[in-house]
């Protein structure tokens, strides 16, 4: 089994270690007849045998053109492959559950088009894609993002049928992909800010720190938040408003690992987590991350979102 792996990975360049661009030679396409392909020859033998039996030059010329024009086609399709550049792209970070898109970069350095090509991962869905003649286009290759972590898609199965059907070309590039995948977020009401746990007594005002505007309120947000006066203006049927403060750092809100189910297994407890922060950046307020081997100061915005979503995608993990 280990020389058959040593073999396929040499025939079929399956070793990740790609010079870039990628660029498709004779080595690297592979062609054999499609069942359409394996019919077209039948009709043709079996057409041959009768001009043979019957002595019909006319039926001699058209199996001959016949075959001519499959000839053709064989090459047209390879070509339709070769001498097309690789280049990966950067895949942006998804969700456990969603889709993930690796964008990969193709150049067409011929004067005709590259027509009907289908690129797909093992065991994902395919995407077709036709590259106009000396131009440049980029494909986005989707895949299945199961798990969190570092997703590693593995090799690119590029395809062609391209233009009759009877000959399928593909070719198997491992360009260098990755992306990083967070834990699927599981939504439950945040847990109470740091004033709340240090049983501190911030006044309605906020002290020295500067009202930031309205939220919806949360189930641990104190009734001292609560802006009755906003409220007492707004239809009974509205969810209750508290008042934001920005400029201290008392009411920071931290998303520590013990604040979690104890009695769920990991990945439970990191999507937890996952929803606290998705939560917390909905709502613009400041807060941090506690993970038993990481810890993230309170912040805001785009980048403490990723920040935090990055350790809890890649937590236990080497």
């Amino acid at each position: 089994m280990r020389l058959l792996r040593l073999f396929q990975r040499w025939l079929f360049r399956l070793a990740p270690d790609e010079k870039l661009p990628i660029v498709l030679g004779q080595r690297r396409i592979f062609i054999v007849p499609t069942r359409a392909g394996a019919l077209f020859a039948a009709v043709l033998t079996v057409m041959l045998i009768g001009a043979i039996n019957y002595n019909l030059s006319l039926g001699h010329a058209l199996i001959f053109l016949l075959a001519g024009v499959g000839l053709a086609a064989m090459v047209q399709t390879f070509h339709n492959l070769f001498g097309l550049r690789l280049l990966p792209g950067r895949a942006e970070a998804v969700f456990a559950g969603d889709i993930a898109r690796f964008p990969l970069q193709l150049e067409n350095t011929r004067r005709q088009s590259r027509r009907a090509l289908e690129f797909s991962f093992q065991n994902q869905p395919s995407v077709s894609l036709d590259i106009p003649p000396a131009t440049q286009a980029t494909v986005a290759i989707p895949y299945a993002a199961q798990r969190r972590g570092l997703l590693d898609p593995g090799r690119v199965t590029l395809i062609t049928r391209y233009p009759l059907g009877l000959f399928r070309a593909w070719s198997y590039p491992y360009p260098v992909f990755a992306c990083l995948v967070y834990p699927q977020p599981i939504r439950t009401p945040l847990p109470g800010s740091a004033s709340q746990a240090a049983g501190g007594n911030r006044s309605e005002h906020g002290g020295q720190d500067d009202f930031a505007g309205l939220r919806p309120r949360q189930d641990s947000d104190p009734t001292r938040h609560i802006a009755w006066k906003t409220v007492a203006r707004r239809p009974d049927d509205l969810p209750l408003l508290v008042k934001q403060f920005a400029g201290g750092g008392a009411d920071d809100l931290w998303l520590d690992w013990s604040q979690t189910p104890a009695d769920r297994d990991d990945e439970y407890r990191l999507s937890v987590l996952a929803g606290w922060v998705v939560a917390a950046d909905e709502q613009r307020v400041r807060y941090g991350l506690g993970l038993p081997t990481q810890r993230i100061a309170p912040a805001q915005g785009e980048a403490q979102r990723a920040a935090c979503l990055h350790a809890l995608a890649l937590y236990g993990t080497p």
